[in-house]
Order: C-alpha cells, then structure tokens, then sequence
C-alpha cells in the first residue's frame, strides 16, 4: 500500500503540481528536501526517460521508499529540437524565454511548431515503470502572462500561452499533466492491488 513516496525534486512548481494531481488517492507526495536527501545526480541521459531514470534511482537508494522523478523539456523543430534534455541548462535561469525568442526571431508563422515532452519514471521495490506525456503547440513571438514557469510564457496552446492559464486549465493539457494523469492511473491500480 502506497501512502507516501518521495519526488526527486525540491522545484516547489513540480511539486505543487504532483500534489494537486495525486492528493486524491491519498498519498503524501514529499520533496527531496523533506525526505532528508541532499543529492543532485549527474543528469547525461540522451533522452527524458534516461534522466528521469537517473534521478529516480539515486533518490530511490538513499531512501528505500517508492520514488517518482521527471525529467521535461521543450522541443523547437525550427531548432532541430533543441533545447530539448538540455532545457533547464539551456539559458541563464530566467533568460531562457528570451534566448528562444531571439534564436527564432526570422521564423515564420507557420514553422514555429514545438512540444513540450515529460517523462515520469517511478520506482519501488518491484521495479520501475514510465509514463510519458507531450503536449504540442507554437512559438509565440513574444513572452505574455504571469503563471507558471520555464518557457510557459512563450509557448501558445491554441490562442493562449501556458503562462495565461490557470493551474487548473494548465494540468488538463500539459506535458506533465498528461504523464501525471498515467502515473495517476498507474498508482490507482497499484493500490488496489
């Protein structure tokens, strides 16, 4: 019976998140910081899932309770996908829209398409598991609203960008929503086990 397990985070945002979403099944969603864990593994994947992995298996050995960890990022086809693993490195904290913006600054309407993607990976004692989400949209050409975090603010889904959204409306269509939503799912079954 699963009632709490740990997030290989301390991002306050994700966590929030993870809380909103999990809180109906009951279990205690707590930061690494909580759980008494001050480790940052090396994240080199290639890939989300390898990186989610990574995360998830460091936490995991220095706690031996059920771990969740993810790894997300933005994928620009103008700019042959990037930032991509490399999103959260990408820019100086806070420069990050700004970068994206001047990188694309000559592409036109029509070819500013991006994703975001997340990868949740889980872990216990049993194994691991992962979940996937993406959640597919435009450039902006510039920054507009004031929620959420990371590229929210230049990323259009339909007329609006994330950061125009409330958390609510943000979870329903995210990348990390839809992981959410699985790992969710996931969970429930595991508890009825």
């Amino acid at each position: 019976m699963i009632n709490k397990l740990v997030m290989a985070t301390n991002n306050k945002n994700k966590l929030r998140e993870a809380r909103q979403i999990l809180s109906p099944l009951g279990i205690e969603v707590l930061s690494q910081q909580e759980a008494g864990v001050d480790i940052e593994p090396v994240e080199d994947g290639q890939t989300f899932e390898e990186n989610a992995l990574i995360k998830a298996e460091a936490i995991y050995n220095a706690v031996k309770v059920p771990v969740i960890a993810d790894d997300s990022g933005l994928c620009v086809d103008a700019l042959g996908g990037r930032p991509s693993v490399h999103s959260a490195r990408y820019a100086p904290k806070g420069q990050e829209c700004d970068k994206i913006l001047t990188e694309m600054k000559d592409v036109p309407e029509d070819k500013r398409t991006a994703y975001f993607e997340c990868c949740i990976v889980y872990i216990d004692s049993e194994g691991t598991e992962s979940m996937t989400g993406k959640c597919y949209g435009t450039i902006a050409y510039a920054q507009k609203g004031t929620d959420g975090f990371g590229y929210d603010p230049i990323f259009l889904y339909g007329d609006r960008t994330l950061a125009e959204m409330s958390p609510d409306e943000k979870n329903s269509i995210s990348h990390r929503g839809e992981a959410m939503k699985k790992l969710y799912e996931y969970l429930e079954k595991k508890k009825g086990e």
